[in-house]
Parts: C-alpha cells; sequence; structure tokens
C-alpha cells in the first residue's frame, strides 16, 4: 500500500541577480512537477524577465510581486544586479532589505510550509520563526565557497578583519585546497557590499536561522567540503546537484582581454552584454580601436543578450573564455569544453577559478594579486595552451570526461528528489520524540 505524501506549499524568495534568479526558478519547476505548490516571489520587474513556462506548471506555481522599495542612491527603474554597476549593488540591498514587512504581510496569509531563499534576507529568520514557517538556505554558490566562508559564528564575530585574511586558506579546511581569494577580488568584492550588513553577516544570519542548507552542487564533484559543510554550518546539508540545462572591466582591461584574443590567432564568438562597466559607461568602451575590423574574418561579436547554451554546444566550440560564474561554468563542463579562466572580481569568481583549475578542466589567466591587470600576452597564452597546445591536453580531457557528471541529467534530478524528500519528510528536532511508530514517546 503506498503512503500518499502530503503536498507542500513552498514560497521562494532569491536575492536580486540573474545568477540567483533562474536557478531558483528551476528548482520551483522541479517542484511543482513533483506536485507540490510553489509561489515565486520577486519584483515586478524580475518576473517580467523570466523565461517563458510551459502552461501545464502553472497550476502550482504562482508568480508574487513585490513593488521594489525606492532608496536614495538607486537609479530609478533599477531591480537587479544587471542593471547597475557594482559600487551601486549596496543601495540595492538596502532596498531589498525594505521587503521585509510586505513579504511578512503576504506570509501571514498564505500558509507557507517553508521559504527557500537566498543569502541576502537577514532579516527573514526573525518573521518566519513566530508563524512556523520553515527555512531552507538555497546557496546558489560552490560547495568550495560555503567552506571559505566557513562557521557562522566566525563571519559574526569578524575573525577576518582585513581583506589580506581572506587571500589564505582557512584553518579549518582539513582537505588539499588552493582556494583563496587574490587581493583585487576581495577588495572589489567589498563594494557591492551594504557596509550597514555585510553579507558575511547575512550569510552567517540565515544560515543559523534556517533549518537546511543546500547547494548547487554534488559529492561527485565536491566530496571534500560537503563531508565538511555539516559540521561547519551546524545544519543538515543537503546537495540539490548542478542543475544542469552567468564583471565588467575597465576599459584599459577589456582593452588587454580584446587584445589578447587577437593574438591567439584562433576563431572566437564574443558575447558582449548591454551593462554598465561603470557609471555612464557602456559596451561601446570595451573593445580597442579596429579591433572589430582586424578579426572579422575569425571573430564573431554578439551584444546584448544571446543563447549560450545553443553556442557552446555547437560542435565548432572548443572552449569557452568565462568569467568563472557558476552556472556559465557547469553548463561548459555539462558539455566537455575545456575552460579559460579569467575570473570576475565580484561574488565568489574568484574562488571558483581556483576550485576549477586545481581540477584541471581548465586554465586560469595569470593576473597581478594586487590590482588585478594582466597582459594581452597572458590571454593568448592560456587560450593558445587550453584550446590547440599540446601543453592542454590533460585539461581537455579532463573537462570532457566532467560531462558524466556536469551534464547528467539523471544524476541532477537525483539530486534535486532527494532535496524534495527532505523538506516533505523534515521533523523538527523538538518534535523527534513524537515520532516514534505506536508510542505516545520514546
Amino acid at each position: 500500500m503506498s503512503i500518499v505524501q502530503q503536498k507542500l506549499h513552498i514560497a521562494v524568495f532569491p536575492w536580486l541577480a540573474y545568477g540567483h534568479i533562474l536557478p531558483f526558478l528551476e528548482v520551483s519547476k522541479f517542484l511543482v512537477q513533483m506536485g507540490h505548490r510553489v509561489s515565486y516571489i520577486s519584483t515586478p520587474k524580475n518576473i517580467s524577465r523570466l523565461p517563458k513556462l510551459p502552461s501545464e506548471l502553472f497550476l502550482n506555481l504562482s508568480f508574487v510581486q513585490l513593488p521594489m522599495p525606492q532608496v536614495e542612491g538607486l537609479p530609478p527603474g533599477v531591480e537587479s544586479t544587471a542593471d547597475i554597476p557594482i559600487h551601486k549593488v549596496p543601495y540595492l540591498k538596502k532596498a531589498y532589505d525594505n521587503l521585509e514587512t510586505p513579504l511578512a504581510d503576504i506570509l501571514k496569509t498564505s500558509r507557507v510550509d517553508w521559504i527557500i531563499h537566498d543569502f541576502a534576507p537577514h532579516w527573514l529568520p526573525r518573521i518566519a520563526a513566530p508563524m512556523r514557517i520553515k527555512l531552507a538556505y538555497f546557496s546558489i554558490y560552490s560547495a568550495s565557497t560555503a567552506a571559505f566562508g566557513g562557521p557562522p559564528d566566525k563571519l559574526i564575530a569578524g575573525h577576518r578583519q582585513r581583506p589580506e585574511d581572506f587571500t589564505v586558506i582557512p584553518e579549518w579546511i582539513d582537505y588539499p585546497s588552493n582556494i583563496a581569494f587574490k587581493l583585487h577580488e576581495i577588495v572589489n568584492l567589498e563594494q557591492g557590499m551594504d557596509q550597514d550588513v555585510k553579507d558575511f553577516i547575512r550569510q552567517a544570519s540565515v544560515v543559523q536561522g534556517c533549518q537546511v542548507v543546500t547547494l548547487r552542487s554534488c559529492p561527485e564533484f565536491e566530496p571534500d567540503p560537503l563531508r565538511l559543510l555539516p559540521r561547519l554550518l551546524q545544519k543538515p546539508v543537503v546537495p540539490i546537484g548542478l542543475l544542469p540545462p552567468s564583471v565588467a572591466l575597465s576599459p584599459s582591461l577589456s582593452h588587454e582581454l580584446a587584445l589578447g584574443i587577437e593574438k591567439s590567432g584562433l576563431p572566437f564568438i564574443w558575447v558582449i552584454k548591454n551593462r554598465p562597466l561603470v557609471e555612464r559607461q557602456m559596451d561601446q568602451d570595451i573593445l580597442p580601436p579596429g579591433f572589430e575590423e582586424r578579426v572579422s574574418d575569425r571573430g564573431f561579436l554578439l551584444r546584448g543578450w544571446a543563447p549560450q547554451m545553443r553556442i557552446l554546444a555547437h560542435p565548432s566550440i572548443g572552449g569557452f573564455l568565462t568569467h568563472c560564474g557558476w552556472s556559465s561554468t557547469i553548463e561548459a563542463l555539462g558539455l566537455g569544453l575545456p575552460l579559460i579562466l579569467f575570473s570576475g572580481a565580484s561574488s565568489d569568481l574568484g574562488l571558483v577559478a581556483r576550485l576549477l583549475h586545481g581540477k584541471r578542466v581548465g586554465m586560469e589567466i595569470e593576473r597581478n594579486e594586487v590590482d588585478g591587470s594582466f597582459t594581452s600576452e597572458a590571454v593568448a597564452k592560456v587560450i593558445r595552451v587550453v584550446m590547440v597546445e599540446a601543453e592542454g591536453e590533460a585539461i581537455r580531457a579532463n573537462a570532457s570526461a566532467m560531462r558524466e557528471i556536469c551534464g547528467n541529467v539523471e544524476l541532477g534530478r537525483k539530486y534535486l528528489t532527494e532535496f524534495t524528500r527532505f523538506l516533505e519528510n523534515y521533523v523538527p528536532e523538538d518534535s523527534s520524540r513524537l515520532q516514534c511508530s505506536g508510542e505516545i514517546l520514546c
């Protein structure tokens, strides 16, 4: 006799960045397919930009719009990090924090069982607890990044006070690791933090207040950090899988990157996003004079949105020069493409570059650790090694083998199913003594 599983009402609440919004949507779609009701909560512009979904999902998937609060310093109409340079992101976080009251008002009447949330709403545990709503913190980052962050009490106590403190491997890492920030990366990362509530405090607060942590990872790819994390975080850690199928540079550095691509002598497709580099500076400034004309016989430039997965899947594509966003690297490795690792200087991109360089599925372009500068010669050298030279044969072979993990849809479904079962069957610790079959108390 089969047991009918009680269906849940799950709210989903991502941070206002597309590298977060889209993975949260993928999880929402899976939960609906498993028979649960999902309320996806974000601001109007972000919801309007979501890809079209199959009509059969809409029976149990609803989109709840919270009007975007306006705060001083945030340009009108901005609702995501895609609309602003990094030094404006702290104002977006202040506006996001002003969603606390309208979100609480919605939750009071929604009878939500779980909220799957991001790192940013440090205030969410205090409004969820009185309503007896359970919290699942979904980190869209790698398990290696989470392990580098360390225990919540270390983050709250400010264990690492100076930028230099983030450039060394933490003492709690008990496995071989090369993962730490370069100085320029952590300095730039802090530009995007609200100094009143830094990202480290946000993350520590949501970890301490949640019932479970899930990450976009799996033991096949990151066994050591996933083994360590439950002890570090003092929470159940249930990996959600890799979800198989997203930084601007100063003009001078983008010119070096372009010249390096040119000097490699190899054909390429370059997607240039229409996003401000710095205040009032758009993508027409990032190419050196005459670049397009000089490479027109072997280079193709796309501005704005491009079908990245379709491009990467084309048989003529032999490698991927990436800013090291977790989503993009998973997509590329899912297709077996070797990586030219040119890390951006925001979020955990540098840590991802170290992780993938260490796994020898890509090679990182050498940059000055203090200011992040690099030469076009360094770019050209790494492109050629990864793509065509004998020195890169092992990298190309390792990346090709990664298709069995990063492109394995069935493996991804396995971890999504395990996460769903955790939500369905979770019993709070203080109630566990009442759950024994045949007994009132055990």
